[in-house]
């Protein structure tokens, strides 16, 4: 079959389409035919080797498709099921072998494409809104990089809660987007001085909690803006890596709490996936969360998607197609 590979640690350049030997079921796996696969910057990370991988690297960790064959001991699945899932490796590859827990039924109602959008990224949105900090009704939150695929579906996510959000964008064509998608306050950080425009906007209160995937550029600024003992939820580094921080300074800025968390400690267990994969996929099929593919390439233009993903060219998802 063929896959997309890293051979050595570098720029999208690194990326290689080719044959890669055919993957076979073992015992507890399952094989599934890829219809499309995510493109996330956690993928980035691993071809730049911010977080290390064993090389050569078929690269992807996001995607849906049909199931094929089954190893021994798989009892869960049978040829034919449509699956879903988010932390399988090789996942930008024409079939990819798995564990049969890391897969996750996906509805009738939901085509497969939206399955590969969402599956990650939802659940991404879901934990930061319901977990990491439980969003409710008169909060107010700031979400950075509002106009990608986390911050579309998290806008949609606090909103039908209830919290009061403010995005920053870059671009006008990404402030509409944001705005579509449920944002009370967009701010385009291009033109203006975020912490200045959040600040007005949220007054002496402050903010509840921020949600920064974009790291070294924002994140520090950020922590000007919460409230006392608010929240500060890194989940990304777009901009790099933030500096190493002096724990004083969330003492003089209102004893203010930090957190860096990972969707894969949030679904850490076969209950917590099917419960927030579940969430997710349902709110899909009712129509109340809106998944936005942005963008779409074919597997085999894999290095074109990283390209645009890293100088922040895409809206809503970035997807390959099988």
């Amino acid at each position: 079959m063929k896959a997309i590979t890293v051979g050595e640690h570098g720029g999208a350049e690194k990326l290689v389409w080719g044959d890669v030997p055919d993957p076979e079921p073992g015992p507890g796996e399952i094989l599934v035919e890829v219809a499309a696969a995510g493109v996330n910057y956690i993928d980035t990370y691993h071809r730049k080797g911010l977080y290390p991988v064993p090389l050569p690297y078929v690269l992807g960790l996001e995607g849906a498709g049909t199931v094929i064959a089954v190893g021994p001991g798989v009892d869960r699945w049978t040829a034919g099921d449509r699956v879903a899932w988010a932390a399988a490796p090789g996942s930008y590859a024409e079939r990819v072998a798995m564990g049969a827990e890391q897969a996750v039924r996906v509805p009738e109602g939901v085509p497969l494409d939206q399955a590969a959008a969402v599956i990650l990224q939802g659940m991404t949105a879901h934990y930061l809104s319901r977990d990491t900090y439980p969003l409710q009704a008169g909060d107010v939150c700031l979400i950075h990089a509002g106009a990608g695929g986390v911050g579309l579906l998290l806008i949609q996510m606090a909103r039908d809660i209830g919290a009061t959000v403010i995005t920053t964008v870059s671009t006008a064509e990404k402030a509409e987007l944001a705005a579509a998608a449920g944002a009370d306050h967009v701010i385009r950080y291009t033109e203006v001085d975020f912490v200045t425009a959040a600040r007005e906007i949220a007054g002496e209160r402050g903010i509840d909690v921020l949600y920064d995937s974009v790291g070294r550029d924002t994140f520090l600024p950020g922590l000007d803006l919460l409230r006392r003992r608010g929240l500060a939820v890194l989940f990304g580094q777009s901009s790099g890596p933030v500096e190493p921080l002096d724990l004083q300074i969330l003492n003089q800025k209102g004893s203010l709490y930090v957190t860096r968390p990972t969707l894969f400690h949030y679904v850490a267990t076969r209950p917590e996936l099917e419960r927030r994969a579940a969430d997710v996929f349902e709110a899909v099929g009712a129509g109340r969360l809106q998944v936005r593919i942005g963008q779409r390439w074919p597997l085999a233009e894999a290095a074109a998607a990283h390209v645009a993903l890293e100088s922040r060219a895409t809206t809503g998802k970035a997807l390959l197609e099988a």
